[in-house]
């Protein structure tokens, strides 16, 4: 599959930080940041920008706050065609701490909302691109949306300044045929406006790559992978089968294959991610992934089929 208007985002620090409160060492962080650099992705994003008056320090790592300085530790000396992102939470980031782009080395922030959200998610988007930002919304759990809210929140993301607009399937739960409708809708009130179309795949249930390669033939430009699948409980779709499967020259695969084999199978050992069968569980049940991560942190663990049977009642009853 070749089409240059394919953008690659790899979230690989900011996804991959869900599993250790984002307290990934320096050396890592540039080392990763180098690989994709090398890799020639179009955007690395390294982490949130969330404010300390939400989150404390003491609890969660530098790369929850991005802060300026340690993005230029990072990337200062490495030369890179790479964009640089950082993502936001509505409600967990104070817009007037967020620096002008002329003194970031930020180029685009990421905005992450559910479909209730959407009108705040515009209000954030139109500060960010007054302080010279490029931007896009990823829209949280959509697998959970209905499609009249939807629609109601893609005409009102139509009429914003925003780049892409992501299909996020939160909970590795949308099937080939619901990608395709999620996609075509999309496009439908994006693309008359020059605004693109972008997929963020979980896998649950071992479909985040196949979710991605149906959300491309759909025409979507913009998406989000990560190195190894690394990111929280089942993680995302690995960066390394995107870029095969896109047989775009300017990718370069060498690179990410080497830093899975001397940083990310010595961290496979330390922490862990990836398709489970809890997070299976939460997949086809359309549920957020807390109680498999629950389950996987849970010493005294239930079989399999206990664990199923008691999502599956809450499920029902709720």
């Amino acid at each position: 599959m070749y089409r240059p208007q394919i953008k690659v985002l790899d979230c690989t620090i900011r996804d991959g930080g869900l599993i250790n409160n984002h307290q990934f060492e320096d050396n890592f962080v540039r080392a990763v940041y180098k690989a994709l650099s090398e890799a020639g992705v179009d955007y690395i994003e390294l982490g949130y920008q969330a404010s300390t008056k939400f989150f404390s320090p003491d609890k969660f790592g530098k790369w929850k706050f991005c802060d300026e300085a340690h993005l230029r530790k990072i990337t200062e000396g490495i030369e890179s065609k790479s964009k640089l992102s950082t993502m936001v939470d509505i409600g967990r980031v104070i817009l007037d701490e967020v620096k002008p782009k002329k003194e970031s080395v930020v180029d685009m922030i990421r905005v992450a909302c559910y479909v209730k959200d959407i009108d705040k998610a515009i209000a954030h988007l139109n500060v960010y691109n007054d302080k010279g930002y490029e931007t896009t919304v990823n829209i949280m759990a959509i697998s959970t949306a209905l499609a009249p809210d939807l629609e109601e929140g893609l005409a009102e993301l139509a009429l914003s300044p925003v780049k892409a607009v992501y299909i996020v399937d939160s909970y590795g739960a949308l099937f080939s045929e619901q990608v395709h409708f999620l996609v075509e809708l999309a496009k439908k009130h994006l693309n008359p406006k020059g605004i693109e179309v972008g997929f963020h795949a979980h896998n649950n249930q071992q479909l985040g790559f196949a979710n991605t390669i149906e959300a491309i033939r759909k025409g979507a430009n913009y998406m989000d992978a990560t190195i190894y699948g690394i990111g929280r409980a089942a993680g995302n779709c690995p960066l390394e089968l995107l870029l095969a499967f896109l047989k775009n020259p300017k990718f370069k695969l060498d690179p990410i294959l080497k830093i899975i084999g001397e940083e990310f199978l010595p961290l496979r050992e330390k922490i862990e991610w990836g398709y489970m069968i809890p997070d299976m569980v939460t997949g086809i049940l359309n549920q957020h992934p807390r109680a498999a991560i629950a389950y996987r942190g849970n010493k005294e663990k239930v079989g399999f089929d206990e664990f199923y049977r008691s999502l599956l009642n809450d499920s029902e009853l709720s």
